[in-house]
């Protein structure tokens, strides 16, 4: 089940909240209210430079390991700022857990020699989600995530997203299956800058989550999409590989056609990163800084529909959705399995990315 929604535009024109809110809602029959989320980017362009962390407390502003997490985060980062994220209670979400969001820099110092900024920034995260009663709900600069046990238009409300305006939204409304619903286990799943929404079941998980370990990226949120956005993470910042390459290692060919076509670097590239491959059915829409990604298993096992008006994509699980959003598209597709659609804010002729869609469709 589970609903899947993606907004993208390409110019970078903000908008509020309301759209995605509606988007998700009218798939309201994909959830069974333990999980809603969203994430946006461009939500805080006064601190654009700076690391937005938003942390999930449980328990109340009382948590005892509330100052244990920020005396942590003292001797590692320079806080610009901090506050409670607002949350306004309702009838369907009474109360939940405490949520505080800070704006970070590393500082400088404590980064080892060739170790990058963003490096330090994971090893931050990884740290603070072992620590009793906290996880890092994001941790991106210039966006933030915000999601917990609900319905996706209850979980809107809560937060009430439309006071928050941006250029990119991707929304979930969870139905869990084989891992338990509550807040931390809600869509999306993000680390740094990239986000992920799912629908599906990754039957992979034990084999990505033991290989993800061996490169400092520890799965604590007892959910299997977790390790979507660290795989992409691991293969595009870590291991430098093109979106289209790392899209290839997460749904790969069959090793038949693999040989049936003779592709050497597909064989390589299996062949490296045989643990990294996402196996269940999937389809997921991954966002970034730069763009998106929309991704389904190599057999097409779950929906996602993608559209183009403009200079805004959409992707989603059901056409209704966009239809909402737009109820005149240039184009509206399928995307086979395993064929990503990958959308580069750097190519900014509109027409360049018009053409592109056929090449999408190719790899």
């Amino acid at each position: 089940m589970c609903g899947i929604v993606g907004i993208i535009n390409t110019d970078r024109k903000l908008i509020d909240g309301n759209y995605i809110r509606e988007a998700i809602r009218i798939q309201r029959e994909r959830g069974n209210g333990l999980g809603g989320g969203f994430a946006v980017y461009g939500a805080y362009p006064e601190n654009k430079d700076k690391y937005a962390f938003h942390i999930m407390y449980e328990g109340s502003q009382n948590n005892p390991y509330i100052s244990m997490v920020e005396d942590y985060i003292r001797s590692r980062m320079v806080i610009y700022h901090s506050e409670q994220i607002p949350v306004y209670p309702n009838d369907r979400i009474p109360r939940g857990p405490y949520f505080k969001r800070y704006f970070l820099k590393p500082l400088a110092e404590f980064l080892a020699p060739e170790q990058t900024e963003e490096d330090y920034i994971v090893e931050v995260v990884m740290a603070i989600n072992k620590m009793e009663g906290a996880f890092v709900v994001s941790s991106g600069k210039n966006m933030g995530v915000f999601k917990g046990m609900g319905y996706p238009e209850d979980i809107a409300d809560y937060f009430r997203i439309e006071d928050y305006r941006g250029y990119m939204w991707i929304a979930h409304n969870r139905f869990p299956t084989n891992t338990p619903g509550w807040w931390g286990g809600a869509h999306p799943f993000t680390i740094l800058d990239k986000a992920v929404v799912h629908n599906g079941e990754i039957t992979s998980y034990g084999t990505n989550k033991r290989w993800l370990e061996m490169y400092g990226y520890y799965c604590m949120l007892q959910t299997d999409t977790e390790v979507i956005s660290y795989i992409y993470d691991k293969l595009t910042r870590g291991d430098k590989l093109p979106p289209k390459d790392a899209c290839y290692v997460m749904a790969p060919s069959l090793w038949e056609d693999i040989d049936r076509t003779g592709d050497e670097k597909k064989k390589n590239l299996r062949q490296i990163y045989g643990p990294a491959i996402v196996n269940g059915p999937f389809g997921i829409v991954l966002s970034h800084s730069n763009g998106a990604i929309v991704l389904n298993d190599r057999n097409k096992l779950r929906p996602v529909v993608c559209a183009k008006a403009g200079n805004t994509f959409y992707a989603s699980s059901e056409e209704c959705s966009i239809r909402l959003l737009s109820p005149d598209v240039d184009n509206l597709w399928s995307p086979r399995g395993g064929e990503p659609v990958i959308i580069d804010f750097s190519v900014e002729d509109t027409q360049e990315l018009r053409g592109r869609k056929a090449q999408w469709s190719l790899w």
